[in-house]
């Protein structure tokens, strides 16, 4: 039909140990998953954007949601959590999928502990936001659109 625009579509994925946010270190700020998921969907509905919202502590989990989310077409934007650091299984699932893909960190990864300054999953993102708090996964679904109305 002429004229018609495919709905966009993203998934959020979340790893390890950010279903206690908002209960952990003081550094992860006292927004629980909950609370930034009701903003995801708040936002993306506002942007006129379906979303799907998971959450995995296992790494074949989260490489199972890499791969279910672009067989759907969706963007992906993910916090790896921990994984971040050292799953080359999790960098291939993402490298292998042809999706706009951002990670996004609550904090600023750079300004804390050494092991968490390198990302191996960096590399095979479109874009990286970090350090916002709970709005980094916010201007990471609007930068997943971008990416998304770029390549219609």
């Amino acid at each position: 039909m002429k004229g018609r625009q495919t709905k966009r579509s993203i998934a959020v994925i979340h790893g390890p140990n950010l279903n206690l946010l908002g209960k952990r270190e003081a550094v992860y700020g006292t927004t629980t998953l909950r609370e930034i998921d009701v903003a995801i969907r708040r936002l993306c509905s506002k942007l006129g954007c379906r979303v799907t919202i998971e959450q995995h502590s296992g790494e074949g989990k989260l490489i199972d949601a890499v791969h279910k989310a672009a067989a759907r077409g969706s963007a992906i934007v993910i916090n790896p959590g921990a994984y971040t650091h050292y799953s080359y299984a999790l960098r291939d699932a993402l490298a292998a999928v042809n999706v706009p893909k951002v990670e996004a960190h609550v904090t600023n990864t750079q300004a804390r502990e050494a092991f968490r300054r390198r990302s191996v999953t960096a590399a095979v993102v479109d874009a990286t936001v970090a350090g916002f708090g709970a709005d980094s996964y916010l201007l990471a679904i609007r930068g997943a659109c971008d990416l998304l109305d770029a390549r219609r």
